[in-house]
């Protein structure tokens, strides 16, 4: 799907109740208007009114047809004028509610028995008793409230439709030695594409020649321009600020980054969370329990008009949509701060954590390792040792993988095309083949279980204790059962980790955990760097999946997070699976609960700070629209609501809910440990 269709999708289901959503909406008379509202005259210039969108039309004209009604029918301006009174209220409500009967109707036909019919029902009701001032007020104060129920909600849709509106819709592409201007999605992956100062960029992509500034907020959230040059990566809709890029397309069209989002986006507001579940089957039995008190109450008190007031007053409309507002809100305010969450019920868990368990490589760390220390034993050099560790790293994926085979090549000893059979242990090492020869790559610990004994051994394994003590990952290698020696890597603390845990725990999470398979004096010097107390360390994935287990036994919700890919089973057991640096990445965006999309680790509480902002608001609107809801039934009982008035209430209440629940688009107030 696009980034404009999925839009469409988005703007023609609305993120409506229960009753509201279970049938196609019959929305014509809300859609935006399109094109100009008049035309112009041959005759020359002519007066015109400011557009009316079209959501207006039908209240406003309802509303002018009430009150004009209203006034002829209490003005005692004689007969005539009352029977034309009475018939421009009739006909204000037939203009205002006759799209409320048609969702009604389309309601029932699923079987569905929501606020329309009850509505309809009243109004009904009240023109055939004559009260017809009541019917025109009923359904004209809903047709109002619908539209502004629909403008404000509008507001909320914010953040997809500025994910749409920031992919640009033409490309400058390098073909026959030209820059051709094209349509941005007739791109090919493998082409070239300029990118000049001030240009949106139009596909994914890597840089491969020039230098400049791109501003990555609509994808990452982040606010300073990211320097770009050759071999870094880019994606649409970001904003070249300066420089000229030469981008080697990678991504286009549904395939960007970016439409991978608002895909997300999209699908995320249409994710019902717990609360949202429970209102969903309350509406269903709370409509039919109104419909027959109001039963109840004609037959006991034979007062018709007790009765249909009953129905209008027991509409719960704030109710209804004091969930969606909200969610949808926090979802759409999250996605603008580069924070995707995959629906309300994960915003919901994610509000409950109160442990977070931290991957270490690449997540409190760089995930940029590079060899630090080359110690071999004697009668081996540095060249060997290196040469063979690159050998068998050539096969594997780990991380650590790619700084020792970038020193052996900086050395001159890399392992060029050489056809090796590598096995992955998983948190162990790596065992390669080649000519007869094996090759092991691996920790302190393992390879004294597989070279248990050797000469050198021992030697080769205090050379390891003595590089983690100095806080470097020791690799220890093998060549056919005989140690060679030890080769360190280093991985920096990522940027702003520190402020991210002082954050965490500011904001009550109990405990803060590192899981790690790394050895355990890497791993406390990083916790200690970092400010994580809880460090466990020589972890197995079973072992990982294991805390998050012990840890949800002990939490009220857990979070862990980590690149998606080798912590998956810990990812998935926990109440919340959160994905670092996100963006480029279809795995994560598509399968993580939460993805971060970009490398700053104080995304994560700026996340938690937002679902608990999102869910004190959503309480906000349950407990007001359930006060409403019983207030105006007390008044109804006591004799002093009347059912235009209670409608007016109910009207009120729902918009107040509404504008509530926007005030989680403003922006977060930065945190007071460091910058989120």
């Amino acid at each position: 799907m696009d980034a404009a269709r999925g839009l469409r999708a988005v703007d023609a289901a609305g993120p409506l109740g229960a009753a509201d959503a279970a049938v196609p909406a019959a929305r014509g008379d809300t859609a935006p208007a399109r094109g100009p509202a008049t035309a112009a005259s041959p005759r020359g210039p002519r007066l015109r009114l400011p557009a009316l969108p079209r959501r207006w039309w039908r209240p406003a004209g309802a509303s002018l047809l009430s009150a004009v009604g209203y006034v002829l029918t209490h003005a005692q301006l004689g007969a005539t004028a009352g029977a034309v009174g009475s018939g421009l209220l009739l006909a204000a409500a037939v203009l205002a509610g006759w799209p409320i009967a048609l969702q009604a109707a389309r309601a029932l036909a699923v079987r569905v028995v929501g606020i329309d019919l009850l509505v309809t029902v009243a109004a009904t009701g009240a023109a055939l008793i004559g009260e017809l001032w009541e019917a025109a007020a009923v359904t004209t104060l809903f047709a109002v409230g619908k539209a502004l129920e629909s403008a404000t909600l509008d507001r909320t849709r914010g953040a997809l439709r500025d994910l749409v509106a920031a992919a640009p819709d033409v490309a400058v592409v390098v073909r026959d030695g030209r820059q051709v201007e094209v349509p941005a999605r007739e791109v090919a992956p493998g082409e070239t594409v300029v990118v000049r100062h001030g240009e949106k960029v139009p596909v994914d992509g890597d840089v491969v020649a020039g230098f400049g500034a791109v501003d990555e907020a609509s994808i990452t959230g982040e606010s300073v321009p990211a320097e770009k040059a050759g071999g870094d990566r880019v994606f649409a809709g970001t904003l070249a600020v300066s420089g000229l890029l030469r981008v080697r397309a990678t991504g286009v069209g549904a395939d960007t980054t970016l439409a991978r989002i608002v895909h997300r986006v999209e699908e995320a507001q249409d994710a019902k969370g717990r609360t949202q579940r429970f209102m969903d089957a309350f509406g269903r039995w709370y409509t039919p329990a109104v419909i027959g008190l109001a039963a109840v109450a004609a037959a006991v008190t034979r007062d018709v008009e007790l009765a249909l007031t009953l129905l209008v007053i027991g509409c719960p409309g704030a109710l209804v949509i004091s969930v969606p507002v909200s969610i949808v809100a926090g979802i759409g305010r999250a996605a603008r701060d580069g924070v995707l969450v995959k629906g309300g019920e994960t915003l919901e868990a994610l509000a409950r954590v109160d442990a977070v368990a931290l991957d270490k490589t690449g997540t409190l760390t760089r995930g940029r390792p590079r060899v630090v220390a080359v110690e071999p034993l004697p009668g081996v050099s540095p060249a060997d040792l290196l040469g063979y560790a690159a050998l068998a790293e050539a096969g594997s994926s780990h991380p650590l993988a790619r700084p020792v085979i970038e020193a052996a090549e900086e050395a001159g000893v890399g392992p060029g095309d050489a056809a090796v059979e590598a096995e992955t242990v998983p948190g162990k090492g790596v065992v390669a083949r080649l000519a007869g020869t094996e090759v092991v790559v691996g920790s302190a610990r393992y390879a004294a279980e597989v070279a248990a004994g050797a000469a050198g051994m021992d030697r080769a394994v205090a050379a390891a204790d003595g590089l983690a003590a100095a806080g470097r990952t020791p690799l220890v290698v093998l060549v056919d059962g005989r140690p060679l020696g030890v080769i360190g890597v280093a991985d920096e603390p990522r940027h702003g980790a520190a402020d991210a845990v002082a954050e965490l725990e500011r904001l009550g999470v109990g405990e803060v955990a590192m899981l790690t398979g790394d050895a355990e004096p890497v791993a406390r010097a990083v916790g200690r760097q970092v400010g994580v107390r809880s460090v466990h360390a020589g972890l197995l994935p079973e072992d990982k999946l294991a805390l998050v287990h012990s840890l949800r036994e002990r939490r009220r919700g857990v979070a862990m997070v980590g690149d998606g890919v080798n912590d998956a089973p810990a990812l998935a057991v926990a109440d919340v699976g959160v994905a670092m640096g996100a963006a480029g990445s279809a795995v994560a965006v598509e399968t993580a609960d939460v993805a971060l999309m970009s490398d700053d680790l104080r995304k994560l509480p700026h996340a938690i700070r937002l679902a608990r902002r999102t869910a004190a608001n959503l309480r906000q609107n349950v407990a007001f629209a359930v006060a409403t809801v019983a207030l105006l039934l007390a008044g109804v009982i006591a004799g002093g609501v009347t059912m235009s008035l209670g409608m007016l209430v109910h009207e009120a209440s729902v918009l107040l809910v509404v504008l509530n629940g926007m005030r989680l688009l403003r922006p977060l107030r930065p945190a007071r440990v460091g910058t989120v």
